[in-house]
């Protein structure tokens, strides 16, 4: 007989085991309603994904199995495949594997352990569990089901990071089909990277595949769902809401079919697509819009946070953010605020009000002119006759912070950070300063980026009035400044560092690509020698294959490249 297997693409919070616990049980229920025979989750989804060094704690570990056995009670006339912990029930090896838990009948069937455990970018799951060592499939309804966790389909078995491919194993007993539960998180080129991944598995071993990720953002990593259905001959079949909860069901016929129209058929996937080895500003734009209001939305409401503030300069960074997290917060809950220094010119002021005034948003002008002078006044016994330099320059900005901070301690905002990439690559920037903040909302976006971000959200009236688009980008913290006094032409800059960054290539690789040769020892040494002030930064919404954060990890004392 078909087999109807409904998918249920949730976004957990980790460690909150009644919230996460009850969403599983009303999805079991409505799939049971749906006459679906087996409801899928996705990896870790009992205690959310990742849980990091809470795995270490017994009572944690302890919360998973309640949340299993609560579960196994919903498991009543149709089956579950859930994600949590399992504890290793030998002495040798670390205590916990990545599991995958087959439920029936109200009990624990069968358990089935991860096998290729991702220790790069910001997976660090060898630091926890042991890898599978045993294979074997799940028998249900007459079908042999190879079950997967995440990373153990992106081992064909040709990728020197793994030594055992799980699915090779999983074929010595003749699977019918593939289901794999996944915590696959977002960037810009993972969209199709997945999608081959998925494709590449049922073009191998010629089985159908039902692909379950989770959705949501937890701190700085964002997860888009995007669940997908392929039939034995790869084609899509299903393919789940991106950034948003979805639950679908499809049925599974015994010639490997199913019951669903083809989206796509089993076409190849350019590796241009797949691994893009220039940055292209425009590229899956109105996904990373997608993914970062996901990461303000859910860091707020995970948090227990309901208000943001920013400082609003009338630059881009400031006016992007501000569009952002009205869109995911409300406009009622984001406080903007305009503070003119003695060097602000005042098309900026203007930009900023009318933008707010675009938005619906309050904000207030608070001048900083007397404040940044009493400054100067208390240093001028220090200060002497010296040459107006940085110093001054930095005043500016941490008045700037101080005042953002004390507005939001006294009203219990979260002050969003407008730093871009750029900036946080080469250092400009001022810690304590414009570089304070609870998140990060732009760390992961160039400058070309954040411009195509504007005109996207833009594309319909507009809301970024377009002088702040067009004018040419300034901190305004001395007379005339212009970014690109201090740094090469983002055209330039931006193309430069995404080759050192994204693409790891050396200051050779990257000269040999016609850069000048000085400016990429210039911008490199920029880079290494400003990881200190990245170290102290607030978390950074990931949508890049490689963001600053959790992610890459570098020696702030360092000499190479330097």
């Amino acid at each position: 007989m078909s087999m109807k297997i409904f998918l249920a693409q949730q976004n957990y919070h980790i460690g909150n085991f009644e919230y996460n616990t009850r969403k599983m049980k009303e999805a079991i229920r409505q799939a049971r309603e749906d006459g679906a025979h087996l409801v899928v989750f996705s990896e870790l989804s009992v205690c959310g994904y990742p849980p990091r060094d809470f795995l270490y704690f017994n009572d944690f570990i302890n919360a998973c199995y309640a949340s299993i056995d609560e579960i196994c009670s919903e498991a009543n006339g149709i089956a579950v495949l859930v994600g949590a912990p399992h504890r290793n029930p030998v002495t040798e090896g670390k205590n916990l594997f990545n599991a995958a838990y087959f439920l029936a009948d109200g009990e624990i069937k069968q358990v089935i352990h991860k096998t290729c455990l991702p220790t790069y970018d910001v997976f660090d799951e060898d630091r926890y569990f042991e890898p599978a060592n045993e294979w074997n499939v799940v028998e249900y309804m007459g079908r042999r089901i190879a079950v997967t966790v995440c990373e153990d389909i992106w081992n064909l078995g040709n990728d020197p990071l793994y030594r055992v491919c799980p699915m090779d194993m999983l074929m010595e007993h003749q699977p019918d089909l593939m289901i794999n539960l996944s915590a696959s998180p977002f960037d810009y080129t993972h969209d199709a990277d997945r999608k081959a991944a998925v494709k590449a598995n049922v073009l191998k071993y010629g089985l159908p595949m039902f692909y379950c990720n989770g959705v949501g953002s937890q701190t700085e990593i964002v997860f888009d769902g995007t669940s997908l259905v392929f039939d034995k001959h790869a084609n899509l079949c299903g393919r789940l809401a991106s950034f948003e909860e979805d639950m679908q069901s499809f049925v599974l016929n015994n010639d490997g079919s199913i019951d669903a129209p083809i989206l796509e058929k089993a076409n190849a996937i350019s590796d241009q697509e797949l691994n893009p080895v220039q940055l292209e500003a425009e590229l899956h734009i109105d996904q990373i819009y997608e993914a970062l209001i996901m990461g303000i939305k859910d860091y707020f409401n995970k948090m227990g946070f309901k208000k943001a503030i920013l400082g609003s300069s009338g630059g881009i960074d400031s006016a992007v953010t501000l569009a952002l997290a009205c869109e995911a917060l409300g406009k009622e809950n984001v406080m903007a605020v305009l503070m003119p220094s003695p060097y602000s010119t005042g098309h900026s002021v203007d930009d900023a009000r009318q933008l707010s005034e675009n938005l619906g948003n309050p904000y207030h002008i608070l001048p900083i002119k007397n404040i940044y002078e009493s400054f100067l006044d208390e240093l001028k016994p220090i200060f002497g006759d010296l040459p107006f330099s940085i110093a001054e320059e930095n005043i500016q900005s941490r008045t700037r912070g101080n005042l953002l901070m004390a507005i939001a301690n006294k009203f219990n905002y979260i002050l969003l950070n407008t730093s871009n990439k750029s900036e946080l690559s080469t250092g400009y920037g001022t810690l304590y300063g414009d570089m304070a903040g609870g998140l990060g909302v732009l760390g992961d976006c160039y400058k070309l980026q954040i411009y195509a971000l504007a005109r996207y959200i833009n594309k319909e009236k507009e809301i970024i009035p377009v002088n702040i688009i067009h004018k040419a980008p300034s901190a305004e913290l001395r007379p005339n400044q212009k970014d690109s006094d201090s740094l090469p032409d983002y055209e330039i800059l931006d193309t430069l560092l995404y080759q050192y960054i994204e693409q790891s290539k050396g200051p050779d690789e990257i000269k040999a690509q016609g850069f000048d040769a000085a400016l990429v020892d210039r911008v490199l040494k920029m880079v290494n020698v400003n990881e200190y002030k990245r170290n102290q930064f607030c978390p950074i919404i990931r949508i890049s294959p490689k963001a600053f954060g959790v992610g890459r990890r570098m020696p702030i004392v360092g000499k190479y490249l330097s």
